[in-house]
């Protein structure tokens, strides 16, 4: 059984999907990012970087509980556990990583960063949103290339880069741009949207967030404010 302490943002649907689609049992433990959940000390012991999401797998290694944190690292703990969505060829391994790679050091903070400056920030920084609006459409272009030449990210077979790049896609719009200027990635969105697991994976722990409101005062200040910085 894993125990997976998450919320219903992009890095959390990465690790959601994962483990709809390789049939493991988990319970899904609200981590409520907006309330400060984040930084309760139960949570900090298996997330030191007081991010979403975790994991706890009961049946670790050696068969004892083991907890991990970063939602790439997840994704490969439970590809090797499952023997799923990682291929062991080397060469097509290793084409799975580097995307994977690619997604955490740049779609996930870029895309965040347009999110923030685009939606979230307090005031208009004209050259932040330019910025980061540009270097998603820089990312988008290179996806769509990619997916020109492949099935998917990293090659014609799904794996760990596409459940971890999807998420962010989802919110295209929030980034500034539109599935409609890159054609490949949309046909390869909506090869993942058909998905069972996908489908099921994108609704773990919704019911929980509920409807979508702009942040209170409070809000911003856990998220974004003093005490998202607060020595722990």
């Amino acid at each position: 059984m894993i125990d997976v302490y998450s919320w219903p943002t992009p890095n959390g649907h990465k690790v959601h999907i994962m483990l709809e689609e390789t049939g493991l049992a988990y319970t899904a433990h609200p981590v409520n990012i907006q309330k400060g959940d984040q930084f309760e000390p139960e949570f900090l012991e298996i997330s030191p970087n007081n991010r979403i999401p975790a994991i706890v797998d009961r049946d670790g290694p050696g068969g004892k509980p083991y907890s991990l944190f970063e939602s790439g690292a997840i994704l490969i703990y439970l590809a090797d556990k499952t023997g799923q969505f990682l291929p062991k060829e080397p060469t097509a391994h290793y084409d799975t990583l580097q995307w994977l790679m690619w997604q955490m050091g740049g779609v996930g903070p870029m895309f965040g960063q347009a999110h923030h400056f685009r939606g979230y920030a307090p005031e208009q920084v004209p050259y932040a949103v330019d910025r980061y609006t540009k270097e998603a459409g820089r990312l988008y272009g290179i996806m769509d290339k990619q997916l020109g030449r492949s099935e998917y990210l990293a090659g014609p077979e799904v794996t760990i880069a596409d459940f971890a790049t999807f998420p962010w896609t989802r919110s295209i719009d929030r980034q500034g741009h539109s599935l409609d200027d890159f054609p490949n990635v949309k046909r390869w969105s909506d090869a993942l949207n058909a998905r069972p697991g996908v489908q099921r994976g994108v609704t773990v722990l919704e019911a929980e967030r509920g409807e979508r409101k702009p942040l209170t005062d409070e809000e911003r200040a856990v998220m974004f404010g003093d005490k998202q910085f607060a020595k722990r």
